[in-house]
């Protein structure tokens, strides 16, 4: 089968992801409820994954905290920042796991920037739309749609400097592109396990540059005594079992990157993308005819992009 659907999902994981999901499930409780070795075990192997992240990610590790998803991220660090009516500025090219939620809340939300590969026009748009009473900016760092790689570090910059916290959504860049909380200063760090950093569904991570609220309450395995979650990260943000099973192979997933590169693994994914484009010639028609309008499109003053290719194709019979 050639897969094409890996800016959803990277099917084609690394076989030691599936070993640790395996041996995971058999050999590991849950961390924090007991000293006995299973359950020892699993926590070793969650902390091992927090500092993998947190190297991997310009973090520390207690500024790791386990997610579903990006979305489940995304909402934490949303509904951390933004209050009902309150003022939100996000690119033009932001996942339905940002606009959703700020709709859920009742937000002012200011779109900036919709010029496709014009990073020029996209950070005058942010000079422009973050004023002093903006409660956050939100800004993914590669288009799911385009592959366009918006200029982070400049927005992060122009944040900094204008005291506007900055919620990153690195659901395209993480794995393949530098990603550093500490080096952008930003307030939270968002990123899915399944797509580059070739984990398991169900896993992804919040990288904290400060406390987030809870979205839920429960069991934390620390503080047991006491009516609240705890305060400290990143327990504060954990309520519930975790899945253990999906951060271990989430953990394989991160060492396969850690082993690569993110350099190599970005290289790899053009090699691929030229491949397609050569082989156009040999898929019907009106699919290589749209492969080829695609690649001319992309290859047009577009240096400035990662490997995503979107195609529209009429009915194929």
């Amino acid at each position: 089968m050639i897969y094409l659907d890996a800016g959803a999902t990277t099917l084609q994981k690394p076989p030691m992801v599936a070993y640790h999901i395996q041996s995971a499930l058999r050999r590991m409780a849950t961390p924090g409820r007991g000293a006995y070795a299973p359950a020892m075990r699993a926590a070793d192997a969650v902390y091992d994954c927090r500092v993998l992240a947190a190297e991997l990610f310009g973090a520390q590790p207690e500024q790791v905290v386990f997610t579903m998803n990006a979305t489940h991220a995304l909402n934490l660090a949303i509904k951390t920042l933004v209050r009902p009516g309150g003022r939100a500025v996000i690119s033009g090219f932001e996942h339905n796991a940002v606009v959703r939620p700020l709709h859920h809340i009742g937000a002012e939300t200011i779109v900036a920037g919709r010029r496709l590969f014009d990073p020029a026009d996209t950070l005058a748009a942010f000079e422009a739309a973050v004023t002093p009473d903006t409660q956050a900016v939100i800004c993914t760092h590669v288009s799911n749609v385009f592959g366009y790689i918006l200029p982070l570090e400049e927005i992060a910059a122009l944040c900094r400097a204008r005291r506007v916290p900055l919620i990153v959504d690195a659901s395209q860049s993480a794995g393949l592109l530098p990603v550093s909380l500490e080096k952008l200063g930003a307030a939270f760090v968002c990123m899915p396990g399944h797509k580059a950093l070739y984990g398991p569904q169900g896993t992804g991570l919040l990288l904290c540059g400060r406390t987030p609220d809870t979205l839920l309450e429960g069991g934390s395995g620390s503080a047991s005594r006491l009516p609240d979650m705890p305060q400290e990260l990143p327990d504060h943000a954990e309520a519930g079992t975790q899945n253990v099973c999906g951060i271990c192979g989430l953990a394989a997933g991160l060492r396969f990157v850690r082993q690569q590169g993110p350099e190599r693994l970005l290289a790899h994914e053009a090699g691929l993308r030229a491949q397609l484009v050569a082989h156009a010639d040999d898929a019907p028609q009106k699919l290589a005819d749209a492969v080829a309008r695609a690649a001319r499109e992309k290859q047009q003053d577009m240096p400035d992009d990662v490997t995503v290719m979107a195609l529209r194709l009429r009915a194929v019979e």
